[in-house]
């Protein structure tokens, strides 16, 4: 299978809104998939966009946060059953989706869930401005608390698979059991908690079978917090890989007639240096951080939000500064060239940044005292680099 021929691997100079590598959105994108398998199982107003799927009665969705295509492409020897699934000739699809921007788990856990894009769900960064507040959000852990229902409106394709008369399920842990990210990009059907891994996999398999039609997710997120913690290519973060790998072939030969498997992954990672060149701190550089009123995202995909009547400047300031090693777009620069998505909902557009900022070479944008947790992260992942965007789609078929 060809894989999508963009601008992933070059580096066009100089850097222009333009030259970045946009997702595949409507074609082959995170946020393609369920509505592709659900249109398989004849849930109303789905359209199979991923044309080369072929529709099966019984699909699970397993995805691997943090396993991005690159990395796994570069571990074969720690992930021989998923490597297998490379090979076209196994049956699975081996190719890349891209995970939509910014490639980090709430924005890319909506896009699965929903299917929607991040300019229609509303979740378009780690942390992004609240325009009815003024305060910063931080999607994945909800704070400060947002009403679910109001910042992310559209259902679920689990809720409309459910509807439909699909048996839908979600197997994971049972920490996110009540989450409200949960609750507006994954929920609908049953959800399931099991602590260890195992026991997903044989639960998913179980309830794939419970329906004639069925659409069951399940999730493991131990791979995302070794790449944070110790690096891609570690010796923890390849452990992990390991038992993802064995989890997935688990899975695979349990599962019931007439079903088909799924593997993906939520973004990809990069390291990072520790060192000024390669990790700069907006907290202690006064060029960046005049005329910002709040910054947001992640180092690798920043939100900037200007005090008023500064946003032109912020945006030149932060051009001169990082022009050549981030794509510097202002908010309807990154709009228009479809950075969210083809369409950006009304509601959505005042937590897009001023000055957006994705990061090309291998650089970070820290904030030391503000964010002392993330900016000591070794892995790290937001951008449209082929590491960060380009997750893995692999299929089993039984």
């Amino acid at each position: 299978m060809a894989q999508p021929e963009t601008a992933w691997d070059s580096h066009p100079e100089p850097l222009t809104v333009a030259s970045a590598p946009v997702p595949e959105y409507g074609s082959g994108s995170l946020a393609d998939l369920l509505p592709t398998l659900a249109a398989g199982l004849g849930v109303p107003d789905m359209s199979a966009a991923i044309t080369e799927l072929t529709p099966a009665d019984r699909n699970c969705v397993f995805l691997i946060d943090g396993l991005g295509w690159e990395q796994l492409r570069a571990h074969p020897e720690d992930a021989p059953f998923m490597t297998s699934l490379l090979a076209t000739s196994r049956g699975g699809t081996g190719r890349p989706l891209t995970a939509g921007y910014p490639a980090t788990t709430a924005t890319s856990l909506a896009s699965v869930g929903t299917g929607l894009p991040p300019g229609a769900h509303g979740l378009p960064g780690y942390t992004v401005r609240n325009p009815d507040t003024g305060e910063l959000m931080n999607q994945l852990r909800w704070q400060p608390w947002t009403q679910p229902g109001i910042w992310q409106p559209y259902p679920t394709v689990f809720q409309l698979a459910h509807a439909a008369g699909v048996h839908a399920a979600q197997v994971s842990s049972p920490t996110f059991q009540n989450t409200p990210l949960t609750r507006v990009a994954l929920s609908g059907g049953t959800f399931l908690g099991r602590l260890t891994g195992e026991d997903r996999m044989d639960l998913a398999a179980e309830q794939l079978a419970a329906g004639d039609r069925s659409l069951v997710y399940t999730y493991f997120a131990e791979v995302d917090g070794a790449g944070h913690r110790f690096g891609v290519d570690s010796d923890a973060w390849r452990g992990q890989l390991m038992y993802a790998d064995r989890l997935v072939q688990r899975l695979a030969e349990q599962l019931p007639p007439r079903s088909a498997l799924y593997i993906t992954a939520d973004h990809g990672m990069i390291d990072v240096p520790f060192d000024e060149q390669h990790r700069i701190d907006f907290d202690e550089d006064w060029e960046l951080s005049a005329g910002v009123a709040l910054l947001g995202g992640e180092g690798r995909a920043r939100h900037v939000y200007a005090v008023p009547g500064a946003a032109d400047d912020v945006l030149t300031c932060w051009r001169e500064v990082l022009g050549e090693q981030f794509w510097v777009a202002s908010r309807d620069e990154a709009i228009a060239a479809g950075w969210f998505g083809p369409q950006i909902d009304e509601r959505v557009y005042g937590r897009i940044g001023d000055v957006v900022a994705a990061a090309r070479d291998d650089v970070l944008l820290i904030a030391s005292e503000r964010e002392p947790k993330e900016s000591a992260m070794v892995g790290n992942h937001g951008s449209m680099t082929p590491a960060e965007q380009l997750v893995p789609l692999l299929e089993v078929r039984s």
